[in-house]
């Protein structure tokens, strides 16, 4: 990112918009669900520090009623939660964020700001094993399956509202991509949304860098699921499809998107801290400690 800029680093551990519990039946479900939250603060304290400001955006642990409300769970929360990151984001004004979370949709609100911000300017490399472009009323609920649609405008109608930027699906770009839901790839070819297997970007970034200059934006904003990366390799958010990107693929594609574009927005989400929840258990257990 260019020196000079402002850039926050936006710590947003929004878990509500997944419904993950099923999927990991080693931990207690409330523990699986709010898992996002431990995960954004672990990130956190294990990246580089670094110059930028850290911002903090207010999210729940209740967890004593979750509903499903105009097809989304947890509507009422995550549309509290949305207003509170768009605050968070107009007051500090950065011309860069750093989004550390947290579910999918976490990317929602700072993604939506860039894009206001530097209107018809901005790319969307989205790495994820999954393209995240369900709606309100299909099969699965969680809005982290929504964002990339909600980054469009599509959706809820109170949400895409107030979100202040879209970014059309000509200039959205999903890569590690490898796994689909009922009706998905054909909502994607529909919606003319380019996605790049694993095995396409795994010996350059050529195809991605292309693709970008295709598209003629001059800023480019990247959400890296951890669930792209391949689980032979290590298991850092839900998902464990087979056959995903190797740790060194990633890195490397990130950096080279920066190195040959303007790189202002950077979202890590979907980290699922297993071990690290199970030893906070172990460790709520024992004397002294409370």
């Amino acid at each position: 990112m260019e020196s000079g800029r402002t850039t926050i680093r936006l710590v947003y551990p929004q878990w509500q918009g997944g419904i993950v519990s099923h999927w990991m039946p080693e931990l207690a479900p409330d523990d699986a669900s709010r898992g996002y939250w431990l995960g954004a603060q672990l990130l956190n304290m294990l990246a580089p520090a670094g110059s930028a400001k850290t911002v903090q955006v207010p999210v729940s642990l209740d967890i004593s009623e979750r509903k499903i409300e105009n097809g989304i769970m947890d509507y009422a929360i995550i549309v509290a939660q949305t207003k509170a990151a768009l605050a968070t984001l107009e007051v500090e004004n950065p011309d860069a964020v750093v989004t550390l979370g947290g579910e999918c949709s976490v990317s929602v609100p700072p993604f939506a700001y860039l894009a206001a911000k530097y209107p018809d300017d901005v790319a969307l490399v989205w790495l994820d094993a999954h393209p995240d472009i369900c709606l309100p009323y299909d099969e699965y609920t969680g809005y982290h399956a929504m964002a990339v649609t909600a980054l469009m405008g599509m959706g809820d109608e109170k949400l895409a509202q107030m979100l202040p930027g879209r970014i059309d699906p000509s200039r959205i770009l999903i890569a590690g991509l490898r796994s689909w839901d009922k009706g998905m790839q054909e909502r994607q070819r529909e919606l003319g949304i380019r996605g790049l297997s694993p095995q396409e970007v795994a010996r350059d970034s050529s195809a991605i860098l292309d693709w970008l200059k295709e598209t003629g934006a001059s800023k480019t904003l990247i959400h890296f699921d951890l669930d792209v990366l391949d689980p032979a390799e290590i298991i850092a958010g839900v998902g464990v499809e087979p056959g995903g990107m190797k740790m060194d693929e990633a890195v490397r594609v990130i950096n080279d998107i920066a190195a040959a574009t303007d790189l202002v927005g950077l979202t890590i989400a979907e980290p699922m801290p297993r071990l690290a929840i199970r030893l906070k258990n172990m460790l709520s257990k024992m004397p002294l400690l409370g």
